[in-house]
């Protein structure tokens, strides 16, 4: 019994004893093998794919941010409008959007409003048609669809879902008139909306007085 008792209490131990003098070829280190292969291997490849896409995301805003500041102007050069230019904008809202002066006019008004979106999505469009380089027309389109079409966008410009379905379909192969429906949209929008509260407004009618003053000295 006593020597039966002894080795009872030495199995433990030796158990324990085990994992440390396992043989290589034992299931045991080679899983911890083949996990440590693997962590590293994932590491590497996910700090590999991080600095990548990091990278072709600089390069993408970069692009973006040139095409923005090329494309879209905080104002258009033009002189300021005579007496009788500003008052025909009154006689319709066309004869405002012809010309540079009534557009900057405009865009002061909407930007009072918190809506200079749609005048800066309308001219981004004007800036597309124009535009005939096929990989240009993709990368503007592209920028105009992030800054005005998606819903992501706090630029997001109002339109209806039959209209954004359609430029959805169609951005895999853009046009430089892909967004014509949409333009259509909001450009009756800033008519029917905008423009009424736009020829009652301070900041016009200050335009008014200001150039008749200007005419009267003349």
């Amino acid at each position: 019994m006593g020597s039966e008792w002894m080795e009872m209490r030495k199995r433990p131990v030796c158990a324990a004893q085990e994992p440390a003098a396992c043989a290589p070829g034992q299931p045991g280190v080679e899983n911890q093998g083949s996990n440590a292969c693997c962590f590293c291997w994932c590491c590497c490849c996910s700090c590999s794919c991080l600095t990548v896409r990091n990278q072709e995301e600089q390069r993408l805003r970069r692009t973006s941010y040139e095409v923005r500041t090329e494309d879209l102007p905080n104002c258009e050069e033009s002189p300021g409008p005579t007496l009788e230019e500003a008052s025909a904008w009154a006689q319709s809202f066309d004869k405002l959007m012809l010309t540079p002066a009534g557009r900057n006019a405009f865009r002061e008004f909407l930007r009072t409003e918190f809506s200079e979106e749609n005048m800066l999505f309308w001219m981004a469009c004007e800036e597309l048609k124009k535009e005939v380089n096929k990989a240009m027309i993709e990368e503007k389109a592209r920028v105009i669809y992030e800054d005005y079409i998606s819903i992501l966008s706090p630029k997001e410009v109002s339109l209806d879902s039959r209209v954004r379905e359609a430029i959805n379909r169609s951005m895999a192969e853009p046009s430089q008139n892909i967004f014509d429906d949409a333009q259509l949209q909001i450009y009756t929008l800033m008519h029917r909306d905008s423009y009424p509260r736009f020829m009652n407004s301070a900041l016009y009618k200050d335009l008014l007085r200001s150039l008749s003053e200007k005419a009267v000295e003349a």
